[in-house]
């Protein structure tokens, strides 16, 4: 069963991970469409669809990979001092409530818009020659598929939670940096930080 749960992480976190390079498209697009309106003075009517239509991809095609970190949003300030078994019991009851149900009709309903939208071959009517909106409205279904998996993933680590007191092992991500392990690895104590910290205050004490 694990083995299962930690393949349908992988598949949400490679979906993310792929996805997120339009952010650096995203960037690059943007810098140059800045260029070419004010400096070239050449705008592209069809760069802000474009614009639009890659961020909304990378939002939707995030939604399971940060599921599968746990990375939501929620009230920690409570949740986080509850045992796991009370945890886990609010999470399913969510989950069964609002969850599948929402993330269900996200998916349905997205495959209906993406069928529609190859069937006209529609394009974007906010400038004349708009962009084709049907690729960016197939990644709507195709979101809530992923989404719809991880979560049903994670009804069942709720389950396994509630049966064991604890909640089962996730799949591994880039982490922040732990700052104190990392001044381990490369020997670095703190009595050589404040040395080099007086080296940089002293000739500025001394300039005033």
């Amino acid at each position: 069963m694990q083995k299962i749960l930690l393949t349908i992480d992988k598949i949400s976190t490679l979906a993310g991970q792929f996805f997120a390079w339009l952010i650096v498209a995203l960037t690059f697009m943007i810098s140059w469409e800045v260029f070419s309106r004010y400096v070239l003075d050449n705008p592209h009517p069809w760069a802000f669809d474009v614009m639009s239509m890659m961020y909304g991809t990378v939002f939707m095609m995030a939604g399971a990979y940060t599921l599968s970190k746990n990375g939501h949003v929620r009230g920690d300030v409570l949740y986080g001092f509850f045992p796991p078994r009370l945890q886990a019991g609010l999470d399913l009851a969510l989950y069964i409530l609002f969850f599948i149900p929402g993330v269900f009709a996200l998916a349905w309903a997205g495959y209906g818009f993406a069928a529609e939208s190859w069937a006209i071959n529609e394009h974007s009517n906010i400038t004349a020659d708009g962009p084709p909106v049907y690729p960016f409205k197939t990644i709507i279904p195709i979101a809530g598929a992923i989404l719809l998996a991880q979560g049903l993933v994670e009804i069942v680590r709720c389950m396994v939670c509630l049966k064991q007191g604890a909640w089962p092992s996730r799949g591994e991500d880039v982490e922040e940096v732990d700052v104190e392990k990392l001044k381990e690895m490369v020997n670095v104590k703190d009595e050589d930080i404040a040395k080099l910290d007086a080296l940089v205050v002293a000739p500025q004490e001394n300039k005033k």
